[in-house]
């Protein structure tokens, strides 16, 4: 039996009730035990995987109603010389390899990867976008490049690894949405011991950003302003009823910094052969724990969203609600590129995510397949957000970004993507893409982000060498 004992701490209690959850989740299963993965192992060179993705980023920023570039060397420059956009152009090599497990009850292995980025077009006064490190004087570099490892051991159907990776949970996702990968340093969990639920855990102390060599950078937060913390400790899991339903909890600990929670649950509906309806929820409840280095947090961040899907096209429509005077934030890499949380009204330019932010989204998509033209899809959407209002808060490194005006009503923006994307489907060119997207924000006075258009053009080729 599973219970909280009301004798305990809250931070204990909160740990415990996700166990609580845990535990409901595996007695929701059929408690089946998968097949062993480690039983089909085949050796470390029979097992071997190395893949290679050449990636081309050109990356555009253009900023709007007097806002400016405060990066490279307009850093250095009064704010009426700045120059007024971003623009860099890039090539990078991404490898990633992976051994096969040595045989046995308990399976060895290795993994890792090696990035290489080149500067094709840039300056220093148009560097910023992150495709690229810059030097001390604000000029970015012409080339930089990373490598990581770690040691995999398996046993069963649960992998346990120590040393450099890419995790991907709600609490903790690395970053690759530039052009090189981020990632982090230290110990995971990863258990399919029981079908249908996957169980994870892990403990990170460093990471290296996207547009970094350093393997010891610090954890830090999207909004850059709060201390760094020393670790981030995270565990849950997601339980998959079947195709339709889905539901996931985590919890964190940055390090006398913040605990946070995450719960999620999706469904889908199908109405017919041609018809589909699906449902989804996510949410993130953050408080301030320990020494509190970052200040008072008490933050419950949340989103609903509907989808109607027919043939070819799919509309979906959300709703994204910060309940709280902080704003949410989540784990970012060195005070750069962070992840992308698990929230439906989080963008690829702005997280919704001030204080008191109520957000609402439309978004349409197309697959051109169902019209002969397989690997087209096309994506638009609109974000409005208002209501923003961090007044009452007392935590001073959040109020230094700024306080909003006294009128919530008045705080308000918008941000409008499309995306237009093709992926060969057969020949020497297979799996090879190309991105296009184009992304506008808007705002009024106060919001942390400035007026911009953006465009970016990404061209991906995954190479298996191995």
């Amino acid at each position: 039996m599973c219970f909280v004992s009301s004798t305990l701490a809250p931070a204990h209690r909160q740990w415990l009730s996700l166990s609580w959850l845990c535990c409901s989740l595996i007695s929701l299963s059929p408690c089946a035990f998968a097949d062993s993965q480690q039983n089909q192992a085949t050796g470390l060179i029979d097992g071997s995987h190395l893949n290679l993705i050449l990636r081309n980023f050109y990356f555009n920023r253009d900023y709007r109603d007097g806002a400016s570039n405060s990066l490279g060397t307009n850093a250095y420059k009064p704010l009426s010389e700045r120059n007024g956009y971003r623009g860099e152009w890039a090539q990078g090599f991404i490898a990633k390899f992976n051994t096969g497990f040595t045989q046995g009850p308990v399976g060895f292995g290795l993994e890792g990867y090696g990035a290489l980025g080149l500067k094709l077009d840039s300056g220093g006064g148009r560097t910023g976008n992150s495709l690229l490190p810059w030097s001390d004087s604000g000029h970015p570099e012409d080339d930089y490049s990373k490598a990581g490892m770690a040691l995999a051991i398996q046993a069963s159907n649960t992998v346990i690894k120590y040393g450099e990776q890419m995790p991907q949970v709600p609490v903790l996702t690395y970053s690759d949405v530039r052009l090189l990968p981020s990632s982090a340093r230290g110990l995971s969990i990863n258990s399919n011991e029981f079908s249908h639920i996957n169980i994870q855990a892990g403990r990170f102390t460093a990471v290296t950003s996207n547009d970094s060599t350093n393997g010891d950078g610090e954890i830090t937060t999207d909004y850059e302003v709060l201390p760094e913390g020393r670790s981030l400790s995270y565990a849950g899991g997601t339980y998959k009823a079947d195709n339709s339903f889905t539901a996931t909890f985590y919890g964190s600990e940055y390090k006398d910094i913040w605990h946070q929670y995450y719960g999620g649950a999706s469904y889908v509906l199908p109405l017919n052969k041609h018809q589909a309806l699906s449902f989804e929820f996510n949410g993130y409840d953050t408080h301030d724990y320990g020494a509190s280095k970052g200040g008072p947090i008490d933050t419950f961040a949340w989103s609903v969203l509907g989808a109607y899907q027919f043939d070819s096209h799919k509309i979906s429509v959300a709703y994204q609600y910060i309940d709280g005077d902080e704003p949410f934030d989540y784990i970012a890499f060195d005070r750069t590129q962070s992840g992308i949380p698990y929230l439906n009204n989080v963008s690829s330019v702005f997280p919704f995510s001030e204080p008191h932010e109520r957000s609402w989204q439309l978004r349409y998509d197309l697959n051109f397949a169902g019209y002969g033209v397989p690997g087209l899809t096309f994506m638009t959407r609109y974000i409005r957000g208002q209501g923003m209002d961090n007044s009452h808060s007392e935590n001073t490194f959040y109020k230094k970004i700024g306080t909003y005006d006294s009128n919530p009503d008045d705080n308000k923006h918008w941000e409008r993507d499309i995306d237009l994307g093709y992926v060969v489907q057969s020949g020497k060119a297979k799996n090879l893409s190309v991105r296009l997207r184009n992304a506008k924000h808007r705002s009024s006075t106060g919001t942390r982000w400035p007026d911009f258009d953006e465009f970016r053009i990404i061209i991906e080729m995954p190479i298996k060498l191995l």
